[in-house]
């Protein structure tokens, strides 16, 4: 199987899903409401032969599409929900929905996929088993986990996963892959503090939440400096700091908002006690009680070195080393495949959505962004090349 045949496989399909792309992306669906992106999704791998179970962990779509006798089985993963955000372009296929656009690439990722299956399944000789996994919610919903909590990986088990994501920034059609741990823990955060309100005037009289508050904010920012091995990676952020509305008045109240993130599980784990301490010794400095309420989020992405290794060594083939980086730097933002990815081994990877100066680099989550319709060809050619490569 040469690269021409993968690319003489795809090329008459090329126009049908970048339409497919652009009538998702001008509908698109928050988290554990993909309805009509799953129907299609469901639609279109029966049409080519896939067995399609439905209603994984809510709205989660597997094909599954098993050949000859071979003992292995491979996952391909993509995601399909949008982003509560306004779009700003003014595409034809910009959002028809107020408030809501696919400003992540769900929608390219989605139709890769999809352009992989049906090349795959008209064109493509293996032996084994391949399961395509159309994802809900991963925008902070957790869509990955309760697919697993849906018996995913006991109803379709996988010897390897794997999933890719576009990246503004990048040059189109390069890719960037990397053992180990690829992208942070996210943890939302939330501290309460309660004192005694008063007037601004009398401050003697009251216990101020808010300088208490500005205390907090401060000492936070020695966790990470002071407290984690400068060799390690995390984050804490505050993201939000409320309290009071006037100018004479002191509050009772005042809430801080944290985004905490970490490379390394046990630095995670040392972040939430170091937060826990700092928090209530800050607090009682100031005659302040404090509650904090700390909401796990996503594990830290760990990519498994076998499958790495293997997944870039096919997309050097394809495309040429001069396009593959085989250990870029980690990520301090965060994705739920790590669950998936704590129970199979697998890889996570990014090809590039455009690089500087181009329409492609706008940043994900931005209201300007779109995805590049020119990757759906190279992208599926790699789950084809990937796929051959596993199940031959």
């Amino acid at each position: 199987m040469t690269t021409a045949y993968l690319a003489d496989a795809l090329a008459p399909r090329v126009g049908e899903f970048i339409r497919l792309r652009r009538d998702l992306h001008a509908h698109p669906e928050l988290a554990f409401e993909e309805h009509r992106t799953a129907a299609l999704v469901a639609e279109k791998l029966r049409d080519w032969g896939y067995a399609v179970t439905t209603g994984i962990g809510g709205t989660g779509v597997v094909g599954q599409l098993r050949r000859g006798n071979g003992p292995h089985a491979i996952g391909l993963r993509a995601d399909m929900d949008a982003l509560p955000i306004l779009e700003q372009g003014q595409s034809p296929w910009k959002s028809r929905v107020e408030g809501r656009m696919h400003a992540c690439g769900h929608d390219g990722h989605t139709a890769i996929l999809l352009a992989a299956a049906q090349a795959i399944a008209e064109d493509l000789a293996f032996s084994g088993t391949l399961n395509l996994i159309f994802q809900p919610a991963e925008e902070g919903a957790g869509g990955a986990c309760r697919m697993i909590e849906d018996g995913l990986f006991e109803r379709f088990p996988c010897d390897a996963v794997f999933a890719l994501h576009n990246m503004p920034g990048i040059e189109a059609g390069h890719w960037v892959f990397r053992s180990g741990p690829t992208m942070a823990s996210s943890d939302d955060v939330t501290i309460t503090l309660t004192g005694q309100g008063g007037h601004g005037a009398m401050p003697h009289r009251a216990v101020d939440t808010v300088v208490a508050a500005a205390s907090i904010v401060m000492a936070l920012q020695t966790v990470v400096s002071r407290n984690v091995d400068p060799l390690q990676t995390a984050v804490v952020t505050v993201g939000a700091l409320n309290a009071g509305q006037a100018n004479n008045v002191i509050p009772e109240h005042a809430t801080l908002a944290l985004s905490v993130r970490a490379l390394d599980p046990q630095v995670r784990v040392q972040l939430k006690e170091r937060i826990h301490a700092l928090v209530a010794q800050q607090a009682a400095s100031f005659g302040v009680k404090s509650e904090v309420d700390w909401r796990p989020g996503y594990a830290v992405l760990v990519n498994s070195e076998p499958e790495t290794v293997r997944a870039s060594r096919v997309a050097s083939a394809l495309f040429g080393p001069e396009k593959v980086v085989s250990q870029g730097a980690p990520l301090t933002a965060s994705e739920d495949f790590a669950f998936m990815l704590e129970r199979v081994p697998g890889s996570y990877f990014f090809v590039g959505n455009g690089g500087p100066g181009t329409p492609g680099a706008c940043m994900v989550h931005n209201p300007a962004y779109d995805f590049n319709d020119q990757l759906i060809e190279p992208a599926a050619r790699f789950w084809m090349a990937l796929v051959k490569e596993y199940l031959v």
